[in-house]
């Protein structure tokens, strides 16, 4: 079943970028840190581990590229904002699209309850309130700060209002790259963080 949701993304999917370069490795390190922390936002939504990446992995043909827990740990320690270097490696721009694809398959097999989360936090806007003070959006953002600050170097720039905005801005990006042309987006939307960047 899994497969056939995403048979086409496994195989030769359109990544819609005409006349780009590839990026160059300081922008695969932007990449890389952005593609992890999309990754922590599902994660810390959904409740998913490393076991749900792999299987969706299998789904999409791309076991040649991310085949075990190792592989994807050292995938996602490659983000140059994690703690330690033990698992640290250099990240292509094959491993990347692996990532992007993975990350947009869970978001729409989770579509319902980020639309959930999404309403939620349209509400809580509406009325003016708190986010972490709603069950859904609070155990959220309680798991994305916890699990933040357990991976990630210390930064005194991250405050746990900085950490709230940053899960927030996750959570309504996730909600796009669920849809049928997710992994398109995020791609696009990753090329173009790095201009901005490196600019």
């Amino acid at each position: 079943m899994l497969k056939d949701t995403h048979s086409s993304a496994g195989s030769s999917p359109d990544w819609n970028e005409p006349n780009r370069t590839q990026p160059d490795s300081a922008q695969l390190d932007n990449i890389k840190t952005q593609l992890d922390l999309v990754l922590l936002a599902l994660e810390s939504l959904t409740g998913i581990g490393s076991e749900a990446m792999l299987q969706a992995a299998l789904a999409l043909n791309l076991e040649s590229k991310i085949p075990d827990r190792v592989t994807l740990w050292r995938l996602r320690q490659s983000n140059p904002l994690r703690k330690g270097e033990g698992g640290r490696k250099k990240l292509d721009v094959e491993e990347a699209r692996s990532l992007v694809l993975i990350s947009c398959y869970l978001a729409k097999q989770h579509q319902e309850l980020i639309r959930r989360a999404i309403s939620r936090l349209e509400q809580v806007a509406q009325n003016n309130s708190e986010p972490h003070k709603t069950a859904l959006l609070g155990d959220y953002l309680d798991a994305f700060n916890n699990t933040y600050l357990e991976r990630m170097e210390e930064d005194s720039n991250v405050s746990t209002g900085n950490l709230t905005q940053l899960a927030l801005k996750l959570l309504v990006d996730l909600l796009f790259y669920s849809s049928p042309e997710g992994h398109r987006r995020l791609w696009l939307a990753l090329l173009d963080r790095t201009k901005i960047t490196s600019s």
